[in-house]
C-alpha cells in the first residue's frame, strides 16, 4: 500500500513551528508579520484560497487584510494600490491574488510589488535570484511539494523526475528548484506538457512524477513504474450530484488506479494545497526579519 503524502497534517506542523519561531524571536525583532491579499473582482475560488491564507495568518498570530477591489479596476488603479502597499511599514507582505480579469497585465502587476514584500515569489527580480540559486524566498507551491517529498523519506536527489506543467507557478519554478545543488535539488529532470509526444512512456521512466496541468485524471495507472513517488498538484472540479456541492475535486491523477502501483502519492485534496500556504508563512516569517524554522533552511 502507497504511503500517503498527508500534507494536511505536515502543513499543521510547520505553522506551528512557525508561529514557534515568531514567538521565540519576536523581541529580537520587534515587527510583526502582517500580509496584505490583494483581489481583484470576486472570483469564488481566489477568495477561498485567501481565507485559507488569513485563517493560517490568524493562527500563527500574525497580521492579515484582506483588500478588494472591484472587477472594473484599471491598470492605473490598481498600480495605486500597489503602491500605497508598498509604502505601508506596517505590512511586511504583500501578494496580488490571480487569476486577475483579463483586461489586467499580470506581469506589469507582479513587476509592481516590491521584492522584498513579494511572499509570493512572481517578482522578476525574485525569480532572477532564485535562478542563479540564492533565493530571497521559495515559490510557494514548488517549496510545498519539495518539503513533501523530503519529510516522507523521498530525496529527489540522484533520481529521475518527470514534471507535467510547464507553468510560471508550478513547472518552472519546481524543475529549477530540483536541479539546484543542495537540498531538495540534485535531480535529473524532464518537464513535460502540451507537445510532448509518447506522454505515458515519458512518465513511465520517472522515479518521482508530478502532474501539475490541471487536466482530470490524466495520469492513468498503466502511466507509472512499479514503485515510483507522485506528487499530484492538479486541482479539478467534476460534476457529481451524490455530493451536496454538485461537484467533487479529483486531482491530474486517477489516484484509484495509480495509488496500488506506486511506494508513495499525495492525494487531492489534502496534499500539496495546505503546503502551499505553510510557505507562504514562512516567506512572511523571512520578509519580517526572522529565521526560518531549521527545515526551510537551505544547503
Amino acid at each position: 500500500m502507497a504511503v500517503i503524502l498527508d500534507g494536511k497534517t505536515l502543513a499543521e506542523q510547520f505553522r506551528r513551528e512557525i508561529k514557534a519561531q515568531f514567538e521565540n524571536e519576536r523581541e529580537r525583532v520587534g515587527r510583526l508579520p502582517f500580509l496584505t491579499a490583494m483581489q481583484v473582482g470576486d472570483n469564488l475560488p481566489s477568495t477561498v484560497y485567501i481565507r485559507a491564507k488569513e485563517r493560517a495568518c490568524a493562527e500563527a498570530g500574525f497580521g492579515f487584510k484582506h483588500l478588494r477591489l472591484p472587477e472594473d479596476t484599471t491598470m492605473d488603479q490598481l498600480k495605486q494600490a500597489v503602491r500605497e502597499v508598498n509604502q505601508d511599514s506596517t505590512v511586511t507582505g504583500m501578494l496580488v491574488q490571480s487569476p486577475l480579469p483579463g483586461h489586467l497585465d499580470e506581469l506589469e502587476v507582479q513587476k509592481m510589488v516590491a521584492p522584498e514584500k513579494d511572499v509570493d515569489c512572481f517578482h522578476p527580480e525574485n525569480v532572477g535570484l532564485l535562478y542563479i540559486g540564492k533565493p530571497r524566498f521559495q515559490p510557494c507551491t514548488a517549496q510545498a511539494i519539495i518539503e513533501l517529498l523530503l519529510h516522507y523519506g523521498f530525496d529527489p536527489a540522484g533520481k529521475r523526475v518527470v514534471i507535467i506543467g510547464r507553468s510560471v507557478i508550478v513547472g518552472r519554478p519546481l524543475a529549477l528548484m530540483m536541479m539546484l545543488k543542495g537540498r531538495g535539488g540534485d535531480a535529473t529532470v524532464t518537464v513535460a506538457h502540451s507537445r510532448t509526444p509518447n506522454l505515458a512512456e515519458l512518465v513511465r521512466q520517472a522515479d518521482i512524477v508530478i502532474p501539475a496541468v490541471g487536466v482530470p485524471e490524466l495520469v492513468r495507472g498503466s502511466w507509472v513504474k512499479e514503485g515510483a513517488v507522485v506528487v499530484d498538484v492538479g486541482i479539478n472540479r467534476l460534476p457529481d450530484s451524490n455530493q451536496k456541492k454538485g461537484y467533487r475535486l479529483v486531482g491530474d491523477v486517477a489516484f484509484a488506479e495509480v495509488e496500488p502501483r506506486v511506494a508513495a502519492i499525495a492525494p487531492v485534496p489534502g496534499g500539496v494545497g495546505p503546503m502551499t500556504v505553510a510557505i507562504l508563512c514562512a516567506n512572511l516569517l523571512k520578509a519580517s526579519g526572522y529565521h526560518l524554522p531549521v527545515w526551510s533552511k537551505q544547503s
